[in-house]
């Protein structure tokens, strides 16, 4: 059975969610495994699939026939890449096929990343004024941004279900909660490592943080949090890695995951980081992580 359309993301979201570039790949050789992964994460309990990495509301309808209740989100549509009617027609139709499982997220990226990056808060306020006028408008609690600053955080509180951000601490939640109120979805992303041992888990960190030290948005929010330059060098400091990532035990992770809800998190959005070479979607590290957020449910 479908979600009732008129629920509330807090909802159909559920507490915890899996966040994967991998279920928004478009290899036709990966098609089988995708649909079974996507049924998996639904069997196992999970409430949301976010399509990462650039991802689109095709990518999500792709996927909503191997499934039947699970929500489906973007995480994240790149506002530069799409135009807003387009999106609209396109969410209307995902709405009547799948009605009340698709959450829209939407983010203005980086300048390193996007052509023709500009303005991004106005050009924001612009697509969601778009989206707001389309033939079939997209509902302000049917979207959600990928914000950080306190501007764009603000313009989710007022124009959007909440946000989505990626790469914070249970400090910056809290701070966040303060700034939403107690209604707006707060949907942040958790990255993890399921490794035990210390120089291996932040090695497998450090590479996937490489990026996002290079990104002036990610590293002025970290200054924000009390980080400085010394921790953006050498792939990040052991302290910086250990704020952004979560390793070690189950208990460690649980334990870590638990903060972020005290903090006001509503809805946490998994990242598994792997070493890489090994099973694409990872499933049963998916399924490990389906035991252990069953116990902190």
């Amino acid at each position: 059975m479908h979600s009732a359309p008129h629920t509330t993301p807090q909802q159909y979201l559920g507490r915890f969610g899996i966040f994967s570039h991998e279920l928004r790949s478009e290899d036709p050789a990966l098609q089988e495994q995708r649909h079974h992964a996507a049924a998996e994460l639904e069997s196992s309990g999970f409430g949301t699939i976010w399509l990462g990495g650039n991802s689109s509301v095709h990518h999500a309808a792709a996927l909503a026939g191997s499934t039947e209740r699970i929500a489906l989100a973007t995480g994240i549509l790149s506002i530069w890449n799409e135009d807003a009617n387009t999106v609209a027609e396109q969410r209307a139709e995902m709405e009547e096929a799948q009605p009340g499982r698709f959450l829209l997220g939407l983010g203005a990226s980086h300048a390193q990343l996007a052509r023709d990056y500009r303005r991004p808060y106005s050009t924001m306020v612009g697509y969601l004024d778009a989206l707001d006028d389309a033939a079939v408008p997209v509902p302000a609690d049917r979207r959600i941004l990928a914000a950080l600053g306190p501007k764009m955080l603000r313009l989710a509180r007022d124009r959007a279900a909440g946000a989505h951000p990626a790469l914070v601490t249970p400090e910056y939640i809290k701070q966040t909660r303060e700034v939403l109120g107690d209604g707006p979805l707060l949907a942040p992303v958790v990255a993890l490592v399921l490794e035990n041992d210390p120089v291996r888990a932040r090695a497998i960190a450090r590479d996937h943080l490489d990026l996002y030290l290079s990104l002036p948005n990610y590293t002025a929010n970290f200054e924000r949090l009390g980080f400085t330059d010394e921790d953006f060098t050498g792939g990040g400091s052991n302290r910086l890695v250990d704020a952004l990532v979560a390793w070690g035990t189950d208990d460690a992770i649980s334990n870590r995951l638990t903060e972020f809800h005290t903090a006001g998190a509503d809805h946490l959005a998994l990242q598994l980081i792997t070493a890489g070479g090994g099973e694409t979607p990872p499933l049963t590290q998916w399924r490990h992580l389906a035991d252990l957020t069953a116990k902190s449910a």
